[in-house]
């Protein structure tokens, strides 16, 4: 009787368990089963392509001021770099000048021990100061000879002679001045001063080192940083226009970009061109001026270079990306009042990458198309349409990511 019962409740456990088994793969069936929008159709998207209209996006061609600019790498160069050294042996004693320092001309960077100098100064002077007296008695006896020879009462050897003697110690005289100016100036060299405005870099030598007149290390660098100079090269191909309006003394404007043409650094001018094109490269070299008071331009920096060769007033310009490529040159799609694109083959000039000049092929205020030109083809329809507009259109109809990877409509 026991197993009977034990056989019966087993049964039921397992009828249950099969029963919820199936519950759960109906309910799972009906939740991932499509619903009336996501059963397949004949797709009517994107439009265009089944019959209607090609949304698109687009621009007016528009008029206004364009500037060319001839791009290069520039290299930023000093106008004058200056290694400090000193004029003078001896022990550095002090030092004037802080690391990465502004200075100007005449400033006191360092001192070398002036003590050997001085003792030199004055045993210059004391030997100055005795042949001066010996010039002062020669020239005493001079003036004494010279009479008694008017009397008659010397030799006029004896005269001669004297006059020489004077003519030996101003000659003396001379050389001592010389020998107390050169060690005056040996002794101001014992002061070590800026010789050009700059930025002082890291220092070479330290306090209480011996330093050699003229060493091959020098105390500092100085380096002119305003104005700075940037070097630079151009193809001889784009040399024409430049040359023309540089010959002519007008100002051609510069400016210097970053590596990524994200930050400008400054704007200067065009200073001076080389006199002969590089044969390896076919190139020739320009340099330009900036004043670069921000500092941002540091010595040996390389940059991008921007030379404005002209202006073009009331030129036609459309965003380069409505611009096209194929086999008959550069073209566009132009939208008509009866929202109909003709494709439109355009003469191009200059371009910035932004916007390019139209000189043929295109009037003021006509639409170019944007986006959605892979779909399109000549005399199609096309529905013009903004970027806000599809982004309220994906937000009227939101995507729930599924484990799978597939997006359904949200219930």
């Amino acid at each position: 009787m026991s197993e009977a019962n034990n056989f019966s409740s087993g049964s039921l456990r397992r009828g249950l368990v099969i029963f919820l088994v199936l519950a759960a793969a109906v309910l799972l069936v009906w939740w991932f089963w499509p619903s009336a929008d996501e059963q397949p159709q004949r797709p009517s998207g994107p439009r265009g392509m089944f019959g209607g209209p090609t949304p698109v996006r687009v621009a007016p061609a528009e008029q206004g001021r364009f500037e060319v600019y001839v791009k290069a790498l520039g290299t930023v160069t000093p106008l004058n770099t200056v290694n400090v050294r000193s004029r003078v042996a001896g022990e550095l004693m002090d030092i004037h000048f802080d690391e990465g320092q502004r200075v100007k001309a005449g400033d006191l960077l360092a001192v070398i021990d002036p003590r050997p100098y001085k003792i030199a100064l004055q045993q210059a002077e004391g030997t100055l100061q005795q042949n001066r007296a010996l010039l002062q008695n020669a020239e005493v006896d001079l003036k004494r000879y010279q009479g008694l020879y008017d009397d008659d009462s010397i030799a006029k050897q004896t005269l001669d002679t004297q006059r020489a003697l004077v003519s030996q110690y101003q000659g003396t005289l001379a050389a001592n001045q010389a020998a107390v100016n050169e060690a005056r100036l040996n002794l101001q060299f014992t002061e070590i001063r800026a010789p050009i405005d700059g930025r002082v870099g890291l220092r070479q030598l330290d306090l209480g080192n011996l330093v050699a007149a003229n060493d091959a290390t020098p105390l500092v660098v100085i380096t002119q940083t305003q104005p700075m100079a940037i070097s630079f090269t151009l193809p001889e191909g784009e040399l024409p226009p430049v040359l023309s309006r540089f010959r002519r003394g007008e100002e051609l404007a510069v400016q210097a970009w970053d590596r990524g043409e994200r930050m400008l650094f400054g704007e200067g001018v065009l200073e001076s061109l080389d006199n002969q094109i590089d044969t390896t490269t076919g190139t020739l070299k320009l340099k330009a001026r900036f004043d670069n008071e921000a500092e941002l331009l540091i010595p040996n920096q390389f940059v991008n270079v921007r030379l404005r060769v002209e202006t073009l007033q009331d030129a036609t310009l459309i965003p380069s990306e409505a611009l096209q490529f194929g086999s008959r040159g550069h073209f566009a799609y132009v939208v008509g009042e009866d929202n109909k694109v003709q494709l439109r083959i355009l003469e191009v000039g200059p371009s910035n990458g932004e916007h390019t000049v139209i000189l043929a092929g295109l009037a003021e205020g006509e639409r170019v198309v944007l986006e959605g030109t892979d779909r399109l083809r000549d005399g199609a329809e096309v529905e013009v349409v903004d970027r806000h507009k599809l982004a309220e259109e994906a937000a009227e109809n939101p995507v729930i990511e599924t484990q799978g990877g597939h997006g359904r409509p949200a219930r």
